[in-house]
């Protein structure tokens, strides 16, 4: 079989670069060539240079894009007649975007079912809790829990339930009361959370899937009672041994789980992550990622997740990143590294795109008195064709900045100035013009990254001073 050729654009700063990348990738499954279309950087190369400067018939299956390049796909690949796809924003990454057979981990797939938690469903109008609950199903919700508070009367239960159903929302109910069970089961909803081998007779009251859990905390043995007695009603169950916080029975919890599915291969398993994420103050995107790689071996395929704790915002995203990143990897039986940067929050696996020395070599061939700004292992690079200075404070830039009668540039260049030294204190990867990428932490919207290419370029564009 022919090997897929890729053809990568690029300009003419960073052609020796790409060059060098893919050659050291050695023995590849791909054949590759590189296109330099005329400019200096090919990320700002519109679809209209593009279509004028390429050269047709394209002789290549693919071509590749730098990935700040936000020329029109679809436009060049009906243009050319073959698919042009958008790479990774930095050179180094290329090899990792290439490391699949050429094309970027799938991440669209995932075996996991993701109950979103509305902890005080019952004091909440049934508006605001359709309101909350699309905005749970937008972040990743598969079912909208309705959490139940202790001694607190939810006369609208049966309303919230079939307002959610109509939303197009699977719902269940979650309560300790079994007479609000039975009131949502009897509405019609898909899951309750929870019963035990005392109260599984309600499951029989409507169609809605019990989630069983112990009698009594840490009660195994009441657990598979209730998971025999399900099997022998004939019913659809999940099984749930709780987990437990930290010093309270965290690692006999999970122990619990082990033995559960050691016990049972075939039976559905729920885990509640809200004991951890909520009640351990560190970031929770680690603590997730480690649960649902747990789960991923476990094959526990049904997920309880909680916000309560300010610290917890986004944890429906950091569940459904993580969900996915596992997913992928159990499916190439490979470790969960090089999938995904989006629990990569605080910290980048790469922070830096060049080397000290590399940008030394890049300040060199700069002809023009535009400020660029970059990262490294030893600090903060500022540079044109005149100065080229490396700080770990931002405010020692101050006396190299050319900038006198300027507000606007000078407040532009501090801001991207003081951006590089946080990235660089963090250890995450910084771009001039780029948004800090915080993974599903801070999502980065198109419009931030278009009005910071923007400001940008036409600050480049507007001066031709020693400011420029």
């Amino acid at each position: 079989m022919a090997k897929e050729t890729l053809l990568f654009l690029t300009g003419h700063l960073a052609r020796p670069r790409l060059e060098r990348v893919l050659t050291g990738l050695g023995e590849t499954d791909f054949d590759w060539a590189i296109a330099d279309i005329g400019v200096k950087v090919a990320a700002l190369a519109t679809g209209d240079i593009i279509e004028r400067r390429l050269a047709r018939p394209v002789a290549a299956d693919r071509v590749i894009l730098p990935g700040r390049c936000r020329a029109d796909l679809d436009r060049l690949s009906e243009s050319f007649g073959v698919p042009f796809q958008r790479g990774p924003d930095e050179l180094a990454d290329l090899p990792a975007f290439l490391g699949r057979k050429g094309t970027p981990p799938d991440l669209s797939r995932h075996d996991m079912r993701i109950f979103a938690e509305i902890v005080d469903a019952s004091a909440l109008t049934v508006e605001d809790i359709v309101g909350r609950a699309e905005a749970m199903r937008a972040a990743g919700a598969d079912v909208i829990d309705l959490g139940c508070l202790p001694d607190t009367p939810f006369d609208h239960l049966e309303a919230a339930v079939r307002a959610l159903k109509a939303a197009g929302h699977r719902v269940s109910v979650d309560s300790a009361n079994p007479d609000e069970l039975a009131r949502g089961t009897r509405a019609g909803a898909d899951f309750l959370l929870s019963l035990t081998e005392e109260t599984l007779d309600i499951a029989r009251e409507g169609e809605a899937v019990p989630i069983l859990v112990p009698a009594r905390p840490h009660d195994f043995d009441s657990l598979e009672r209730a998971v025999a007695r399900a099997r022998e009603m004939g019913i659809v169950f999940i099984a749930d041994p709780i987990l437990d916080p930290i010093h309270f029975g965290f690692a006999a919890s999970l122990v619990r789980y082990h033995r559960l599915r050691e016990a049972h291969p075939d039976v559905e398993i729920l885990m509640g992550t809200g004991n951890l994420t909520e009640l351990t103050d560190a970031d929770t995107s680690g603590i997730t990622a480690t649960l649902l790689g747990i789960c991923s071996e476990l094959a526990i395929r049904n997920l309880l997740v909680v916000h309560v704790s300010p610290h917890t915002r986004r944890t429906v995203e950091e569940h459904d990143a993580a969900r996915r990143m596992m997913f992928a990897a159990r499916a190439d039986g490979a470790l969960p590294r090089g999938y995904s940067g989006a629990l990569l929050q605080v910290h980048d696996v790469k922070p830096h795109a060049a080397t000290p020395e590399e940008l030394a070599e890049q300040a060199a061939t700069i002809r023009d008195r535009n400020y660029r700004i970059e990262t490294a292992v030893d600090g903060v690079h500022l540079y044109n064709r005149d100065t080229h200075v490396t700080a770990t404070d931002a405010f020692e830039f101050f006396p190299e900045l050319e900038v006198a009668g300027d507000t606007g540039h000078a407040f532009y260049l501090g801001a991207e100035l003081q951006k590089a030294e946080i990235a660089w204190r963090l250890g995450k990867r910084y771009a001039q013009d780029t948004p800090l990428d915080f993974g599903v932490a801070a999502p980065r919207r198109e419009e931030d990254r278009t009005r910071l290419e923007e400001a940008g370029h036409t600050l480049k564009a507007k001066k031709q001073t020693p400011s420029g």
